[in-house]
This record gives structure tokens, C-alpha cells and sequence, in this order.
């Protein structure tokens, strides 16, 4: 018998008689032949546990656990190790072999051991131990917050690739709860600008905070890489069109449109009509060309044309775009379109002097429509500006109309410099109607010139200097008037230098302030109509920077002590945009000294004011000579800062300059939040994934939000209830899935075709209700015959069925003496009512009804 067996006899007989000391010595001489004897060793710590020596029975357990990570027996060791707990703390590397081995086992067991020993591995400074730890952490829970750890503490080891990764992740994780992103990809950016995910990520985040130069900078390396991602591409080409960058923007965008055409088919649309705000009327038709072309394709062209048409209406007229426009309603015989855009580009060509043009316009226009109103005033505006021979062949379309032309040649001589001046009046008159307002300044110039204080007895030519912005200036001395023989001489002159020289800045307001108000007015109602805080500030800035001819304008939202949040600029013709630094240094420096004074700052000379010199090296990089500031406000917090700047020259800010922009600036403010309040009920309002429309339960708070906003802005409103068949009816001949389908389809066309600012929500089984914002009740049938012909070229999936749209419209009694609540009421029973006649009238009709107290006053 070995000498091993005979001490396990001698230890079994100790225990049978009673002396476990003696038998736990023959267990501990064993081990010290043989140490990897588990069964005596765990025969030996339970006697260690019986008599109470816990310290050793500790070490015994600590021994078989180390013994069992050596071999890997993952049942032991994790049994083993619960057990050693009991009886004594393990260490860090016990802790962290038994993490280890419970990952496959029991996640939860794993990350609580990891946890502990993460801890004790930092208490210990062993960082790049906890690092790896916390790695296993993120492997088997990578939630936001262990990402977070993973990252600092990556970072904090100087391992940026790794924390780059992690705070990629955290962003990511932001996006998927819908939280704000930005923090994180510019961490991850900094700490590893070659990671591709990490730049595509900042690079959308600047983007999209309104700092487009800085996103297109930091893209266009990855997005112009051979294999560059998609999202990469995407994300370069929107940052080109926000920096107005269209010819690189575009194949970008086209990328966009081809890849997702139904999604990015208004980025195309908006592009055409960012082309003709830089008045560039060849680019848009070529791209109107490409998008006609992939319509026609896809047999949607009916819809094609009535986007441009929309185009054309709410962007500045150019002539090409409007000669295009021409065809295209006369190919799609589209005649009351087809005309009025002639008319429009008669009158352009009539402005711009291109008499025979215009002649030719008229001419196609009264081809079609000979009984148009205005004909004769338009052919009497080409009487004696063409040859005799056409205007009468273009006569003969009138019938009864035109008097002999012998009649008109007798021409009295005194007359000849009035008929100029109320042409070319006319003509100015023409560009301010279609926003082409540099060609309205030359001619006003040309005016000045020609006539110089005419403007003091000519209470129309006023009104025009003043709807223009423009305010003539004279050389002292100058006579009051000039005669008609200098009148005339001056004219057959070419054009001398302008009345005011370019480089100098042309003030628009006068110490009566008459034109303020009424540019107050029209400023305001601008920003009210924008759905969305960057509108407000981009449509702010540029409505006032050309109004009062600064060179630049900056508008940004900042609270005292921090960066802006937002910012933007407008730039006259000529004058370079500011770098995203400038920019935010001269907010954050105005906005102090607009706190410190009151609320506004005018520095007619910016090189003479000693409070200005930490700001010089920007006023001098942005050739700045003049600058006028004015807070923004929101009660007695200070939110933001507007800024005009004149360049190259000083200038002269007049006293009421900083009154009227402090009035704008008001209504700034209460745009910003009147378009965040707006942003936020329609996220808060529960919406129909499948069809896009709210659901009936938010038509009241949204109803009530946009009656209390315009009663604010005093501008209209109106409810349009639209219903496409009887309910039972319907479900009778389609069944519920087939009239649930085919509202889903309304729905979708519905909610994608009308504007921001309108609300569309499901008000009945059948019925769908529209909240129009700025719309009376006689725009509403306008916004009726659109959603016809949109829902005529609808083919409904369920069945070949016909729609019979029936609509009830109601016009809001916008009065501040009544509640809200009663209007919503009152507003609300009336659609109702509408729709109950319209109904009751056949149906397949439009009907509004006016509010009770209307009717009785009328009557």
C-alpha cells in the first residue's frame, strides 16, 4: 500500500473516532505530496470549515479555483469561485478569470464581475487592465453609457482609434433615440480624424446645425474617395447646396434623386428653384429638362408640370425659365397657365425694353384668350414701340378694340418727357413685381438722373422709390428741376455713372419713418410664414440686409457666455461670405456690448471706436468699416443678436435705423418661437405611420395652437374638411381593408402635397381634415382644385374606383375679443355645416359657409 492511501486510512479512522484535528493533519500531509489531489483538497477545507479555521479552508478553496482555471473547467471554476466568496474577497485576477469563464454561462454574473473587478483594477491605477476589462463589458452589453467609459477611458490611455470607435457608438445610440448626436461625433472626430464614421458623422451634425462650409470642407475628402459611401456622398452634396454651392452640388443631388427619387424629388425642385434665386435661368431648365424627362418616363408628367409651376410662383421670374415654362403648359395644353405666363413674360420683356419680344408675347397670348382683361392696356403699353404693321396685326386679334393707328401719330412734343417718366416707372414697377430688384434699381437710378427730385412732386414715384429701398442722391446745388430740352439731350446720352456709387451704401429709411413701418410689415409676414427656425433666420437676414443695402446681415441665437446656436448671413452681390470663426466672434462680442448698452450698438466707423480693438483683426479680414447691432429679446432674456455691416466704406446710421430694427427683431424672436412651439405639437401629435396624417385625437390641441397663433399674427385662417364617399356605402362595395387602403392612399398623396405649415389629419373613416394656415376662404378653393386634379391621377388599389370628393370649408373668426376655445368651436361646426350642404347639393362640390353675424351684418 503507497503512502498516500495509508494517511487516507489513518484520516478515515481519525474521523470515525471523533478526532477531526488529527485526520485534517494526514489531508494536509498529503497535499504536501501530492498538490493536485482535488478530492483530499476539498475533503480538507470542509474539516477547515467544521472546526472553524475559515483562513485556511480560504486558501484550500483559492487553490482548487486556481487549479481549476489552469485545466479550464468551467463548472469547477465557477462553482469554486462562489464558494471562495463566501469565505474571503477573491483577488482581481480571481475575479477576472471568473468573469471570463461566465460569459458563455451567465451574462449577468460576467458583467457584475466584471464591474468589480473594473474597479479595483482603477483603485489599483492598473488602467490598461481596466481598459480590457471594460472592453469584455462592452462586447457583451454595449449600451451608450459603457461606450461612453470605453471612450474616456481609451482616451485617457492616449488609445484614440479605440475611444474614436466608442464615441461613435455613442453617437449612433443618440441617433436611435432620437437625441442630439452632435457632442459625440466631434469628440470621436478629434480624437481620430482618420475615422471614416467619425468624420461622416461630424461632418452631417455641421451640416445640419447651419455651419455648411465647415461639413463640405471636412466631406468632400471622404466623398469624393473611389469607394466613398453612400451616406457620405449624401451628406457632402446637401452641405453643397446649403452653401449655395449648386454646379458641385448637383451630381450629388441627381445621385440622391436616382437612388431614392420619390424621397428626394423636392431636394430636385428646390435646387431648380435655388438656380433662379441666383437668377441662372439655364441651369434650371436643364435640370427641369432632366426632371421632365424622368416624369415622362414614369407617366407622372401631369404632376411634373404643376411642380414647376409651383416653382415658378415662389421664386424670383427669370426669362429662360419662363420661356421653358411656356412650352411646357402649351405642350401639356394646360391654355390659363399657358397665357398668364406669356402675360408674365410680356411684361418682363416690356421692363427690360425688348419691345418686339413682348409684342411677340402678347401676340400667342391673345391667340388663345383674346377676351383677356388687360389686353388693350397691354397693346396700348406697344403703341409707338413697335413697327405700325405689327401692332396692327396683333390689333386684328381684338375685334373692336383698337382705333387706326393715323389716329396716334399726332404726337404733342411737350408730352415726350412725361410718357418717358411713366415708362420707365412702369418698368420699375414690373421688376419690384417680380422680385428682380436690381433691374428695378437701374432703372430708378436712371430716373434720378433723368429727372432729378421728381420724387417730391410725384407722389407715385415715391411710393416706388420707397417699395424699392432706394433713395436718390443729389449733388448740392442741384436744381430742383430740368428742363425738357436738357431733359432730352441728357437722354440721347449713354448712360453716365449711377446716381449712387455702388461701393457706397444706400441708406433706405428717412427720419419720418414712414417706409419703415410699411417694410415692418411686409418683413414680418415673411418671417411668420416660415415653418421652421432656420427659415426665420435666413429669410430675416435677407429680407433686412437688402432692405436696408448692408453688405452683409447676421442674424444668430446665443445665450450671454456660450457660442451661438444658430447663426446666419446674407451677402449683398460682390461681398464674400465670413468664415464660421468670424462669424461666431463678432456674435459673441456684439451681443456683450448690445447687453452692456441697452440693447443696441451703432458704430458708424468701426476704425475710431477703442471698444472694438479685440475685434479689429476680424473687421479687418471681413473689410468691415461700419456696424449696427441690436439684441434680440425674449421678455428680459437676452436669446440672440442682429447684425448689419457695411464694407468698404463708413457709414452713417441714421436714428431710426436701430428703432426699427429693434421692432423687427421682436418679431424675430416671437417667429422663433411661434416655429419651435409649431415643430413641436406636430411631434408631439400622434401621426399615422401608413398614411401620414394625424390621428383625430391631436385635431383639437393643433386646431387650437393655430387659431391662438393666428390671432397673434392676425393673419387668416381656414378649415377644410374633405370626405370621399358615404362611409357604409364604401364599405359595403370595398370592405373595411379595401376603404382603409384606399384613405391611405389619399393620405399619403394628401400630407406629401401640401405645404408645412397646413396640418392634414384623419377626421372619419372617409373624411380627411385640412388646418390651412394663412388662407381665407377664398384661397381654400384653390387649395381644392389642387388636391382634385392630384387625386384624379390617383389609381386606387383596391378596386378601380371613382372619387367623388365632396368639401365643407370654414374661414376662422379671427377676433382677440373672443376665446380661442369659441372660435375653435364656432370654426369647427361651421366645416361641418359646409360639408353637410355641399353634401346635401349632390356632393362631388366644394361649399363655404360664413360665420352667422357675417350673413346678418350683410343682410
Amino acid at each position: 500500500m503507497s503512502e498516500i492511501a495509508k494517511r487516507l486510512e489513518k484520516a478515515e479512522k481519525f474521523l470515525h473516532k471523533g478526532k477531526p484535528e488529527s485526520a485534517l493533519d494526514e489531508y494536509l500531509a498529503i497535499l504536501d505530496e501530492d498538490p493536485r489531489n482535488d478530492s483530499v483538497r476539498q475533503s480538507a477545507a470542509d474539516l477547515c470549515l467544521t472546526l472553524g479555521r475559515n483562513s485556511e479552508a480560504a486558501q484550500l478553496v483559492s487553490d482548487m479555483f486556481d487549479h481549476y482555471v489552469s485545466i479550464k473547467d468551467v463548472g469547477k471554476v465557477v462553482v469554486t469561485y462562489k464558494r471562495l466568496a463566501r469565505l474571503r474577497a477573491p483577488s482581481l485576477e480571481q475575479t477576472l478569470h471568473y468573469a471570463s469563464f461566465s460569459e458563455k454561462i451567465n451574462r449577468k454574473d460576467a458583467l457584475d464581475a466584471y464591474e468589480t473587478g473594473i474597479k479595483g483594477l482603477l483603485l489599483a491605477t492598473r488602467k490598461k487592465e481596466a481598459l480590457e476589462a471594460l472592453r469584455h463589458v462592452v462586447a457583451l452589453h454595449p449600451t451608450s453609457n459603457n461606450q461612453q467609459r470605453l471612450g474616456h477611458l481609451a482616451a485617457d490611455l492616449g488609445e484614440n482609434k479605440t475611444a474614436s470607435i466608442a464615441f461613435v457608438a455613442v453617437a449612433v445610440a443618440a441617433e436611435r433615440a432620437n437625441e442630439d448626436p452632435c457632442n459625440a461625433y466631434a469628440r470621436a472626430y478629434e480624437l481620430d480624424r482618420q475615422n471614416a464614421a467619425a468624420v461622416l458623422g461630424h461632418g452631417r451634425c455641421l451640416g445640419e446645425s447651419g455651419r455648411a462650409e465647415e461639413a463640405a470642407h471636412l466631406l468632400e475628402p471622404l466623398a469624393n474617395y473611389p469607394s466613398a459611401p453612400v451616406e457620405a456622398r449624401e451628406a457632402y452634396g446637401k452641405a453643397l447646396v446649403a452653401c449655395n454651392r449648386l454646379v458641385e452640388a448637383e451630381p450629388y443631388v441627381w445621385e440622391m434623386f436616382d437612388r431614392a427619387p420619390k424621397q428626394y424629388a423636392a431636394l430636385i425642385y428646390n435646387f431648380i428653384g435655388a438656380f433662379l434665386d441666383a437668377d441662372d435661368g439655364e441651369q434650371s431648365c436643364r435640370l427641369a429638362n432632366r426632371m421632365e424627362e424622368f416624369h415622362r418616363k414614369a407617366g407622372t408628367r401631369r404632376e411634373f408640370v404643376q411642380h414647376m409651376k409651383e416653382v415658378a410662383e415662389q421664386h424670383p421670374a427669370n426669362t429662360q425659365f419662363l420661356e421653358y415654362l411656356v412650352e411646357l403648359f402649351n405642350s401639356s395644353n394646360r391654355e390659363h397657365d399657358y397665357c398668364a405666363t406669356l402675360l408674365r413674360l410680356f411684361e418682363i420683356y416690356y421692363a427690360a425694353e425688348g419691345f418686339s419680344k413682348a409684342a411677340d408675347a402678347l401676340d400667342r397670348a391673345a391667340e388663345v384668350d383674346p377676351y383677356e382683361p388687360g389686353h388693350q392696356n397691354r397693346l396700348e403699353m406697344l403703341r409707338k414701340k413697335i413697327e405700325a404693321s405689327r401692332f396692327n396685326a396683333i390689333s386684328n386679334r381684338f375685334a373692336g378694340v383698337l382705333k387706326p393707328v393715323e389716329s396716334t401719330e399726332k404726337v404733342v412734343d411737350d408730352k415726350t418727357e412725361s410718357n418717358e417718366l411713366e415708362d420707365l416707372m412702369l418698368q420699375s414697377e414690373i421688376f419690384l413685381q417680380y422680385s428682380m430688384r436690381s433691374k428695378a434699381i437701374e432703372r430708378l437710378e436712371r430716373i434720378a438722373r433723368l429727372f432729378p427730385r421728381e420724387e417730391d412732386t410725384n407722389e407715385k414715384l415715391r411710393q416706388i422709390y420707397q417699395g424699392a429701398g432706394f433713395v436718390p442722391q443729389y449733388q448740392p446745388g442741384s436744381r430742383q428741376m430740368v428742363s425738357a430740352s436738357e431733359s432730352v439731350s441728357t437722354r440721347n446720352m449713354t448712360a453716365g455713372p449711377a446716381a449712387v456709387p455702388n461701393s457706397a451704401p444706400r441708406p433706405v429709411v428717412n427720419d419720418n419713418a414712414v417706409d419703415n413701418i410699411s417694410r415692418v410689415t411686409e418683413i414680418t409676414r415673411n418671417l411668420y410664414r416660415q415653418s421652421n427656425v432656420k427659415g426665420v433666420l435666413f429669410t430675416s437676414v435677407n429680407d433686412i440686409g437688402r432692405h436696408w443695402g448692408a453688405s452683409r446681415c447676421v442674424s444668430g441665437l446665443i445665450t450671454p457666455g456660450k457660442p451661438p446656436s444658430a447663426a446666419m448671413e446674407y451677402c449683398a452681390p460682390g461681398i464674400k461670405q465670413s468664415e464660421v470663426t468670424n462669424i461666431v466672434k463678432l456674435i459673441m462680442t456684439l451681443q456683450t456690448m448690445c447687453v452692456a448698452n441697452g440693447g443696441a450698438v451703432a458704430f458708424p466707423d468701426v476704425t475710431r471706436v477703442s471698444e472694438l480693438a479685440s475685434l479689429q483683426p476680424v473687421l479687418t479680414a471681413l473689410n468691415i468699416h461700419a456696424l449696427l447691432a441690436v439684441a434680440l429679446m425674449d421678455g428680459d432674456d437676452h436669446v440672440g443678436v442682429l447684425i448689419l455691416e457695411q464694407c468698404g466704406v463708413p457709414r452713417h446710421w441714421l436714428p431710426t435705423d436701430a428703432v426699427v430694427l429693434r421692432t423687427i427683431a421682436d418679431q424675430m424672436v416671437l417667429a422663433v418661437n411661434n416655429a419651435r412651439l409649431r415643430s413641436l405639437v406636430k411631434n408631439l401629435a400622434v401621426t399615422d405611420e401608413k398614411s401620414g396624417l394625424l390621428k383625430r385625437s391631436s385635431y383639437l390641441d393643433v386646431l387650437m395652437s393655430e387659431v391662438k397663433r393666428s390671432v397673434q399674427q392676425n393673419s387668416p385662417l381656414s378649415v377644410m374638411l374633405m370626405d370621399f364617399g358615404k362611409a357604409s356605402t364604401m364599405v359595403r362595395e370595398m370592405g373595411e381593408s379595401g376603404v382603409e387602403s384606399m384613405m391611405q392612399q389619399l393620405g399619403q398623396t394628401i400630407a406629401s402635397h401640401i405645404r408645412q405649415n397646413d396640418v392634414a389629419v384623419r377626421y372619419d373613416l372617409t373624411e380627411i381634415a385640412l388646418i390651412l394656415a394663412d388662407t381665407n376662404d377664398k384661397n381654400a378653393f384653390f387649395v381644392v382644385e389642387k388636391m382634385r386634379k392630384l387625386l384624379d391621377s390617383m389609381r386606387i388599389s383596391s378596386k378601380n374606383v371613382t372619387l367623388r370628393t365632396t368639401v365643407g370649408i370654414a374661414e376662422a373668426v379671427l377676433d382677440p375679443n373672443y376665446d380661442p376655445v369659441d372660435i375653435v368651436t364656432e370654426v369647427i361646426n361651421r366645416a361641418e355645416n359646409s360639408l353637410h350642404t355641399a353634401k346635401h347639393e349632390g356632393g362631388n362640390i366644394a361649399r363655404a359657409l360664413a360665420p352667422v353675424f357675417a350673413n346678418a351684418a350683410a343682410s
